[in-house]
């Protein structure tokens, strides 16, 4: 990082918290099963090639039926926890981002709670989608900011396999299962998060979504057989608002830390497109070498993709103490996020 750039982080005070929040653990959780390009070519009409093409992925995880979205989260949870040497006892508050809970409720996060013997720990799930994780560090961190509590746990779990038409080829090859998770702490004055920022914009809801299964479109012999229980997508639709929405939200985050693109060591997307995720970094003006990318790995894991993404992107070293991060997701909302952090 530049030296000019330090001193313009130190300087306006009111963008740090009063109490910096740091990760001090990180990280995921992925199924075994792989399910290839190949293997969908025997399950619908479409090829390997087409795939790649329109989405830059090559695989994804599939988790088997007796897997839950809480026994991956608690998983990913487990391995932050150890990285952090945090023991369950001490967690004082966990989040789960999620759009495919174990159920409608109980909350998943008190699943969670339960599996890993977190016992003094509140427990409550959020559901911004995609964005569900950098919704759920901005929580956490005003919990730890304000002195409420000391340790929080961030989850970021989807089982997309259980609400995806697998007979529709334009949405079954795009995602994929899996959790990641982050222990948030303070640990000095120093580093930690810088800001985030968040948006939303409801007038977009039917452009990505799942119709029925909530009250406007309680379960029936209806919406069942017209399929209303599967993710439906507008994809150019969401092509558009994604590219838009992520560009600013990254533009703002930076200009809130007095940073240039220039700064940030790594830049880490939400995982859905490699078009999208080319198509930002062009307009950030950042080299893809700059950009994490295992798109090609997973397929779209919703709220998990950026928290897989950090944890692996850590523990690969693409970034050491004090470097710069950006991260920017965007999802069903429509909902988008930026953060930045000094780690």
């Amino acid at each position: 990082m530049h030296k000019s750039n330090k001193a313009q982080l130190r300087s306006p005070r009111s963008q740090r918290p009063p109490r910096p929040v740091h990760i001090v653990g990180t990280g995921s959780y992925l199924p075994d099963r792989v399910l290839t390009n190949a293997d969908l070519e025997k399950m619908v009409d479409t090829t390997d090639e087409w795939i790649v093409t329109r989405s830059g992925i090559r695989e994804r995880r599939i988790a088997p039926d007796y897997i839950c979205t809480s026994d991956m989260g608690t998983a990913a949870a487990q391995r932050a926890m150890d990285q952090a040497g945090v023991h369950a006892e001490e967690i004082d508050l966990i989040i789960c981002a999620t759009l495919t809970p174990d159920m409608p409720f109980p909350a998943t996060a008190c699943l969670i709670q339960q599996k890993l013997g977190a016992k003094r720990a509140a427990a409550f799930d959020i559901e911004a989608a995609c964005s569900g994780f950098l919704y759920g560090l901005e929580i956490g961190q005003q919990f730890v900011t304000s002195g409420t509590y000391e340790t929080v746990l961030v989850v970021g779990a989807e089982k997309l396999s259980t609400i995806v038409d697998w007979q529709d080829r334009s949405t079954c090859v795009l995602f994929g299962d899996g959790a990641g998770a982050a222990i948030l702490r303070n640990r000095g004055p120093d580093h930690g998060i810088l800001t985030t920022c968040m948006g939303a914009d409801g007038a977009q809801a039917d452009i990505l979504l799942m119709p029925a299964g909530g009250a406007r479109y309680p379960a029936s012999r209806e919406s069942v057989s017209a399929g209303m229980h599967y993710l439906k997508m507008a994809g150019k639709e969401v092509y558009k608002h994604a590219v838009t929405a992520m560009h600013t939200a990254a533009k703002e985050a930076l200009q809130k830390c007095n940073l240039t693109v220039a700064d940030i060591k790594c830049v880490i997307p939400h995982q859905a497109n490699i078009r999208i995720i080319e198509a930002i970094a062009e307009r950030l003006e950042v080299p893809m070498e700059k950009v994490y990318v295992n798109l090609h790995r997973y397929g779209n894991v919703s709220a998990a993709s950026v928290a897989i993404a950090l944890d692996e992107a850590a523990r690969e070293g693409r970034f050491q103490r004090g470097d710069l991060v950006l991260l920017v997701v965007f999802g069903s909302g429509l909902t988008w996020a930026s953060c930045v952090i000094q780690w």
